[in-house]
């Protein structure tokens, strides 16, 4: 296993060299998280699905940095064992901006959230993350203060991020207003409608919406001029589930309710609801909700890789 190290603003980062090299000549590049590996999906699809998100971007010209921290290295860009590392070791710990340090003074493997993956991506100058779901504001988060520093984090990162909106088990409409607060800007491909992870349309409308890679590549470059140097924050796609192939709504909801109440009685809180949650769709929808993830996290690398190339070429000329 070779090492590379950057200097400038990738200082200490250990950039995978084909992602140096795509950086350098041009070639789409989009950033992917790795606690979705370690923490969202059960062992042992978690290699398979890890590996077919990787050659999604590959199929679509671009070329996939799997973001994690090895020995306490931050790594951009995986090499095929530690890749595996992260899916089937128990060591794995998930990492969020705040624990970057800790684990890496420690020698800590990690996998990284969507606020630590888009941290480091932008450091390594991509611009572009596919994941999931987002992160965002917890039901009851009146009473626990409970919000994922994914927010926050976009809010001072310009990274545009593709996902199917925010997890099903949070507040969806709390979310919403909180990105409005914090100047994160809400697109949808072609949808007016946020979408729900698991479900098409969670509900609630979106004021934007574009129909092509090209336009969101122009979007967000000319948010990233406008907002300068007042706002230097990340842009949010939602990129919806087919209906065809989301969950059965009624089956979604009965699960949630069961899932949060049984989160609730076991005294699951903090960072490890949202796995609980996961893993109890998983179980409970005999796989469904695993074969609409699958899908989903696909259908948002190819988006990625679409618009980053856009961005590629759009840039020169901003």
């Amino acid at each position: 296993m070779s090492s590379t190290v950057v200097t400038g603003d990738g200082e200490g980062l250990r950039i995978h060299p084909e992602v140096i090299d795509a950086l350098e000549s041009d070639t789409p590049v989009v950033a992917l998280e790795s606690t979705i590996i370690s923490h969202g999906l059960p062992r042992p699809d978690n290699l398979r699905v890890a590996r077919e998100i990787e050659q999604t971007v590959r199929d679509h010209g671009g070329v996939p940095a799997t973001i994690a921290m090895i020995d306490g290295k931050p790594c951009v860009g995986l090499f095929e064992e530690e890749l595996r590392l992260i899916a089937e070791s128990d060591a794995v710990v998930k990492l969020g901006v705040r624990d970057l340090g800790v684990a890496a003074a420690k020698g800590l493997h990690g996998a990284t959230t969507v606020a630590a993956t888009a941290s480091l991506a932008a450091q390594a100058d991509i611009d572009v993350f596919a994941t999931g779901g987002l992160g965002g504001v917890h039901r009851q988060a009146r009473d626990t203060w409970d919000e994922s520093a994914d927010l926050t984090a976009l809010s001072r990162i310009p990274m545009a991020v593709v996902c199917a909106g925010v997890k099903s088990i949070l507040d969806v409409p709390a979310t919403l207003e909180r990105l409005e607060t914090l100047n994160v800007p809400v697109y949808g491909y072609r949808t007016n409608q946020f979408p729900g992870f698991y479900l098409t349309d969670s509900g609630y409308p979106l004021e934007w919406s574009f129909d092509f890679a090209e336009e969101l590549a122009d979007a967000v470059l000319q948010h990233w001029q406008m907002a300068w140097p007042a706002v230097s924050s990340g842009v949010l796609i939602a990129n919806p589930i087919p209906v065809e192939d989301q969950i059965d709504p009624m089956l979604h909801d009965r699960i949630l309710t069961d899932a949060l109440a049984a989160a609730e009685k076991g005294g699951v809180t903090g960072k490890d609801v949202t796995p609980f949650l996961l893993e109890f769709f998983h179980r409970e929808t005999d796989g469904e909700s695993l074969r609409a993830n699958v899908l989903l996290v696909k259908r948002n690398a190819e988006l990625a890789t679409r618009i980053a190339a856009e961005i590629i070429a759009a840039a020169p000329s901003q």
